[in-house]
């Protein structure tokens, strides 16, 4: 006996649960915006323990999850074989660098666990089971909260663990008795359907034909696109954590030549670049729709500029342009939200040095400006000819009202008002000159507000 298979689990999950109706294309947005409704829940109940077992694959990618949460996940036997050790999740820090997320334990998958997606994650607050499961054109999105379904599911994970790896099975038991007894919440039920189909409202593309009525207001022509446009950042997000995930596995090998390990580096550098990229456009394309009051806390920016500056100057050393940064020390603490703020910081850097020749510098400035705290992003290009004669500007041209587009480089960015709001929504008041210099202003942290 080896255990349950994932197939016995999916079975399990969809007893007493009427056939699915779903294509392959529609069960898995259905399964992506799940995942996105689940995270975000949990981001906003401010989740700091708990644990989380997957396959075929890591379903979770939220860093700030990640490094909270102990996990498991199950995955084909030939990713298994690459390293008995555990492996680092999706995320935007490395190992080395601050927010490090936690590793989890991974373990192999059998031939007959079928290649549908699978997730548990158990916390003193939300307690939820996720996944796909049926035949072509009958497919479905399971999600179970009933403490009935969940201890069974956990049973046999436990089972199955027993037989793979029983020191493990041990650990699973400690944190679920340190969680406590199961409890369902049919509150948090029946708000995940409905929030899912906000989702799937408000982010997948969709074409209908509506009959013209005179007394009905025009819908804003932007909505479309920004419905495009949140669709298409969320499919590049999601695959690209996929191979981030894979490619880290792969860097745990001890036999991998030097150039393939250095190759493999620069994939994984790009992949984290590039979801933090359209991230950021998919966060700009919501706040353009619904913009929503700021939830600003106390932000040390100084502390932020310092342990990022690593890996901007990493990225910004591939393109042959340097950082500089001079940063007033005891500085007061700003008001911001510093978990927005990070990926932010960086689109700044990349507007600022976007298209710039080698050999240019990039400065970051901080210091006091009387109430407040001014954060400068000054460019210095080698064809200057004086500290006052301006710089090149990128042409850009606006696409919608979130990107711009640089015809002489082909490159997307946020654009000034997207940008502007986006500052704007994490406390910033933003400025910016022909000549890439940036400006933001940000207010100073006070007791009481």
């Amino acid at each position: 006996m080896t255990g349950p298979t994932f197939t016995d689990l999916r079975q399990r999950l969809a007893q007493d649960v009427p056939q699915g109706r779903c294509d392959e294309i529609g069960v898995r947005r259905l399964w992506w915006a799940a995942l996105e409704t689940l995270q975000q829940d949990l981001l906003e109940r401010g989740i700091e323990r708990g644990i989380w077992l997957a396959a075929p694959l890591p379903a979770l990618y939220e860093p700030e999850l990640l490094k909270h949460l102990q996990g498991w996940v199950w995955a084909p036997e030939r990713l298994d074989q690459l390293s008995p050790h555990p492996t680092a999740l999706p995320g935007r820090s490395s190992s080395d660098e601050p927010g490090t997320l936690q590793r989890c334990q991974r373990l192999s998958l059998r031939r007959d666990d079928g290649d549908d997606p699978l997730l548990l994650v158990i916390t003193p607050e939300v307690q939820v089971a996720l996944a796909l499961h049926g035949p072509a054109q009958k497919r479905q999105l399971l999600m179970r909260s009933d403490p009935e379904t969940l201890s069974d599911v956990l049973l046999q994970l436990g089972r199955r663990l027993e037989h793979q790896s029983p020191a493990e099975a041990d650990q699973l038991r400690k944190a679920l008795e340190s969680i406590g007894t199961l409890q369902g919440d049919g509150s948090w039920s029946e708000q995940f359907w409905p929030r899912l189909t906000e989702r799937l409202t408000g982010t997948a593309p969709g074409l209908m034909l509506q009959p013209i009525q005179a007394e009905r207001p025009p819908e804003d022509p932007s909505h479309g696109d920004l419905n495009l446009l949140e669709a298409i950042t969320h499919e590049v997000r999601t695959p690209l954590a996929t191979i981030r995930t894979l490619i880290r596995s792969l860097l745990r090998r001890k036999d991998l030549p030097d150039v393939v390990v250095n190759r493999l580096r620069q994939i994984d550098v790009e992949c984290s670049e590039q979801i933090d990229r359209f991230g950021l456009i998919f966060h700009a394309a919501e706040l353009q729709r619904e913009p929503n009051e700021a939830n600003l806390a106390r932000t040390d920016l100084h502390a932020i500029l310092t342990a990022l500056a690593p890996s901007w100057t990493e990225q910004l050393d591939r393109r042959g342009i340097s950082l500089e940064l001079d940063l007033t020390a005891d500085l007061p603490a700003i008001l911001s939200d510093s978990r927005r703020l990070e990926p932010m910081l960086g689109g700044l850097i990349d507007r600022c040095t976007r298209g710039l020749a080698p050999c240019s510098q990039l400065t970051l400035h901080l210091q006091a400006a009387g109430p407040r705290v001014k954060l400068q992003l000054h460019v210095e290009h080698p064809n200057r000819t004086s500290a006052t004669e301006p710089g090149t500007a990128p042409q850009r041209e606006e696409v919608g009202t979130v990107l711009s587009w640089d015809p002489s480089t082909g490159s997307l960015q946020l654009s000034q008002d997207a940008t502007r709001q986006m500052m704007a929504s994490l406390g910033g008041r933003y400025q910016s000159r022909r000549d890439r210099d940036i400006t933001v202003f940000f207010p100073v942290h006070t007791p009481g507000n």
